[in-house]
């Protein structure tokens, strides 16, 4: 298996994943909105993503990354915010390659923190995250306003 970062040549691997990731977390299939979605976070420079594939090139999961800058350190912020890996092929070490490439990637480019979320039912990748070194924050609450 290897890691790469990828562009919108990728494309074509990127919008089934994106769609299958959106699907567990119960929104509707719309490959042709991925598309667009994707083909205009990378199209604008806006988004960062990386995607592992086995030997024969088919890509078995991806992770998307935002940056962005915390004003209290003063530093870069990469937000992990999308991690997905195929069903058949869970546990098999590939969310921890995405996830990685995800840190050296942030490390590179001077951030101070790597942030990543997850619904509160998703113990399997909780697991996951707290064995690689992440902390569940208790020092500050997250809020949304839906719009």
């Amino acid at each position: 298996m290897r890691v790469e970062r990828v562009g919108a040549e990728a494309l074509d691997d990127l919008v089934p994943l994106f769609d299958a990731y959106r699907r567990f977390y119960e929104q509707a299939s719309d490959e042709a909105g991925a598309r667009a979605y994707l083909a205009d976070r990378l199209g604008n420079d806006e988004a960062v993503v990386f995607v592992a594939r086995d030997d024969a090139g088919r890509a078995l999961g991806f992770t998307l990354l935002y940056c962005t800058f915390t004003s209290v350190a003063m530093k870069r912020l990469v937000i992990l915010n999308d991690l997905f890996t195929v069903p058949d092929r869970r546990g098999q070490g590939i969310g921890t390659a995405l996830i990685g490439a995800a840190e050296a990637f942030a490390r590179d480019h001077g951030a101070g923190v790597l942030r990543l979320r997850t619904a509160h039912t998703n113990e399997t990748a909780q697991r996951v995250y707290e064995r690689l070194g992440f902390v569940n924050d208790l020092v500050y609450r997250t809020y949304d306003l839906r719009l």
